[in-house]
């Protein structure tokens, strides 16, 4: 299952309130939601992948990935948080197998190569089927002592499962010093939020953790697939407690000797692209470390570090003597800013008109 039902507010003039980040061809062409369902080819075949989403994006999830049936679209109401997302997604499966086991993926990142990250991805998923009552969160080999991530500390080795091992403990973005200590242990991975779960057993532990969220669960999927589905959702599913599954799932069940939870490292270049700046990591830099998006037009004199994006590809962005910038055009407003100020664009979103957010 891809939760793609982000907002990507920090991606702001592309990513929008009717078109977030997910569903724009950010990269290469293509968003970031055909990039995560490509990904799984040779593990998960596109009859075997689910999305969530929000309701009122699924036109436009088919019309991106229309190789995932519409009836694998589980269209959300509204958004919830993402323990009701897996849970949502553990209820619908269980109902019709109960031994059903998934991954729980994300449309936020750029990850390369896609062999080592199939690899990883099957390991995990033959750690549930040895063992329901298992967890299985994927950390990320880090590449430098990142504040803005939460970590996975590796404990034993796991027998007869090459790199993969038990989860130690869960940290919550460090500082800069810990970090720095953490990457010198070498027992330490980025926290990625991807997982592989047994559709039952997350269910019971919901019960344990949230009863009242496993009994609007239970009652959403005893109406999944009658005449009652969308009503019963409709009036359930925000009544749901907004809670994270890291909050609301794994750090009570890092707690709980009845589940055991693992980690599976992935040696891969992971790009969280909730930001300017991180997207820029996804483009080639020329010799001054000027990065331009595909389509884009751009002529420079003497300007460096800058990432150029435009929407229009009859349009050309000039610069002369500019650097560290981000230039971001489109049809409705075009950004510009430092892009060590670029995390503030969440906060300049709430300042522009009601019909550019």
């Amino acid at each position: 299952m891809i939760m793609a039902g982000g907002s990507g507010t920090r991606l702001w003039p592309v990513s929008r309130a009717d078109c977030p980040k997910q569903l724009v061809p950010l990269v290469g062409g293509r968003c970031l939601l055909r990039l995560a369902s490509d990904r799984l080819a040779g593990v998960v075949g596109d009859s075997e992948q689910w999305i969530c989403t929000a309701e009122r994006f699924r036109k436009q999830v088919n019309e991106m990935v229309p190789a995932v049936a519409d009836d694998h679209v589980l269209g959300e109401p509204c958004g919830r948080d993402t323990l009701n997302a897996v849970g949502l997604t553990a209820a619908v499966l269980a109902k019709t197998d109960p031994d059903a086991i998934f991954a729980v993926l994300t449309a936020d990142h750029v990850i390369e190569p896609q062999s080592v990250f199939a690899d990883r991805l099957a390991a995990g998923f033959t750690l549930v089927e040895e063992d329901p009552n298992r967890f299985v969160t994927f950390s990320v080999t880090p590449t430098r002592p990142a504040s803005e991530y939460g970590y996975v500390e590796q404990g034993d080795a796991i027998a007869g499962h090459a790199g993969c091992f038990q989860a130690r403990r869960f940290v919550e973005k460090p500082d800069r010093e810990t970090a720095e200590a953490y990457l010198e242990t070498g027992r330490f991975g980025w926290n990625s939020g991807m997982f592989v779960f047994h559709a039952r057993t997350i269910l019971e532990t919901i019960g344990r953790y949230e009863p009242a969220t496993r009994e609007g669960l239970d009652r959403i999927a005893t109406a999944w697939g009658t005449p009652e589905q969308s009503a019963t959702l409709d009036a359930i599913y925000p009544e749901l407690k907004k809670i994270s599954v890291d909050y609301g799932l794994m750090e009570p069940a890092s707690r709980d000797d009845a589940i055991m939870i693992s980690t599976v490292p992935m040696d891969i270049s992971w790009i969280d692209v909730g930001s300017w700046p991180s997207l820029a990591e996804t483009l080639p830099a020329d010799d001054q470390g000027n990065r331009v998006a595909a389509n884009t037009l751009h002529t420079d004199l003497d300007s460096s570090n800058l990432l150029v994006f435009s929407e229009d590809a009859n349009h050309r962005i000039c610069t002369i003597g500019c650097s560290d910038l981000v230039i971001v055009h489109t049809e409705h407003a075009t950004l510009i800013c430092r892009a060590e100020d670029a995390q503030k664009v969440k906060d300049l979103v709430g300042l522009v008109p009601e019909d550019l957010r």
